[in-house]
C-alpha cells in the first residue's frame, strides 16, 4: 500500500489537475454563449436567401445552371470530389475531432481517389498530414473564430474550382448539435447544389406568383448562389464550433467528477493509512512501556 506522503502527492495532483478542467469547463461556457449568439444573428438573413430560391425554383423549375446540374462524367471513377472538412484547433473535446476525421476518412476511402481536400483545424490537418494525404487548402485561424468573412473565402476557393470544372462535386464534412447531449458529425452537398432542396410542395389550389427576374433567371441565380453556398459554410463553421465547446464542456465536466471520485477514494486510503500508522505507534509505544516494566520488575528482584 502508498504511503501517506504518496498519496497527499497524488491527492495534490489530482486537485491543480481540477483547476484546469473547471477552467476549461468556464472558457468553453463562454465560448458556447457567443458562438449561439453569433448564429442567431444572422440566420434571418440565410432563411430569407433559401426562401427566395424556393420562390425562384417554384417559378422556374426547368431552368438550367451549372449550379444545379451535375458536370457530364464520362467514367464516374475519374469524378473529382472536393471535401470541406471541418475540425477543431484542439483536443479535450470527447470525440468531437475523432468522429469528422473518421467520416471524412471513410467517404475517401470509398471513393475514385481524385479526392481534393480542404481543412478546417489543426487536428485535422495533422491527421491528414501524417497520414501522407495531400491537402490542398488549410484555412487558418478559422476553427476557433468562425466569421462570415472567412466562409466566403472557403466558398469563393471551392466555386472557383467547381466552375472552372476542377471539381464535380463539393460535400462538407461537419459537426451538428441536435440537443446539449449529442453532436453528430455530418456531410452535406453544397455543389452542384440539390433542386429537391428547394422544392416545397403547394396545394392545388394555392395561386401562383408571377415572378419576373431582371436582367435573367441566369443572372440573378448567379448572385444569389454564392451567397448561399457561404451562408451554408458559415453555418456549418458556428456550428461545428458550438459542437467543440459543448464536447469540450460535457469532456471537463466528466473529467472534473472523475477527478472527485478518485480524491474521494484517495482520502479513504489516506484516512486508513493514517490510521494504521497511528495504531502502529499506539501499539510500539505500549510495547515499550511493558519492556520497559519488566526491565524494572526484573531489577528489583535483584
Amino acid at each position: 500500500m502508498a504511503g501517506a506522503r504518496e498519496i497527499q502527492g497524488r491527492m495534490k495532483s489530482i486537485r491543480d489537475t481540477m483547476k484546469i478542467t473547471s477552467a476549461m469547463y468556464m472558457i468553453s461556457s463562454s465560448k458556447l454563449k457567443r458562438a449561439k449568439k453569433a448564429l442567431e444573428q444572422t440566420e434571418p438573413y440565410f432563411y430569407m436567401l433559401q426562401y427566395t430560391l424556393e420562390r425562384i425554383m417554384r417559378n422556374f423549375p426547368d431552368m438550367e445552371h451549372p449550379y444545379f446540374d451535375a458536370h457530364p462524367i464520362d467514367d464516374p471513377a475519374r469524378k473529382r470530389t472536393g471535401y470541406i472538412v471541418i475540425t477543431g484547433d484542439k483536443g479535450l473535446a470527447g470525440a468531437y475531432n475523432h468522429n469528422v476525421i473518421k467520416m471524412a476518412q471513410r467517404e475517401m476511402d470509398a471513393g475514385g481517389g481524385n479526392d481534393t481536400l480542404f481543412i478546417v483545424g489543426q487536428l485535422g490537418y495533422h491527421y491528414f498530414e501524417k497520414k501522407g494525404i495531400h491537402i490542398d487548402t488549410h484555412f487558418h485561424y478559422t476553427a476557433q473564430n468562425p466569421t462570415l468573412g472567412r466562409a466566403r473565402v472557403i466558398a469563393e476557393k471551392v466555386m472557383d474550382l467547381y466552375e472552372r470544372k476542377e471539381l464535380d462535386e463539393v460535400y462538407i464534412i461537419f459537426t451538428k448539435m441536435s440537443d446539449a447531449a449529442h453532436m453528430d458529425a455530418m456531410m452535406t452537398k453544397l455543389l452542384p447544389v440539390s433542386r429537391e432542396l428547394f422544392s416545397v410542395p403547394l396545394p392545388a389550389d394555392a395561386p401562383m406568383e408571377a415572378l419576373e427576374l431582371l436582367p435573367s433567371p441566369k443572372a440573378v441565380i448567379e448572385r444569389i448562389i454564392p451567397h448561399y453556398v457561404s451562408g451554408f459554410i458559415y453555418g456549418a463553421l458556428v456550428e461545428s464550433f458550438t459542437s467543440e465547446q459543448n464536447s469540450r464542456m460535457m469532456a471537463m465536466e466528466a473529467a472534473t467528477s472523475s477527478a472527485k471520485e478518485m480524491l474521494k477514494d484517495l482520502q479513504i486510503q489516506y484516512n486508513r493509512v493514517r490510521q494504521a500508522a497511528i495504531t502502529q505507534e499506539i501499539t510500539e509505544v505500549i510495547s515499550g512501556a511493558k519492556a520497559l516494566r519488566r526491565k524494572k520488575g526484573g531489577a528489583a528482584r535483584r
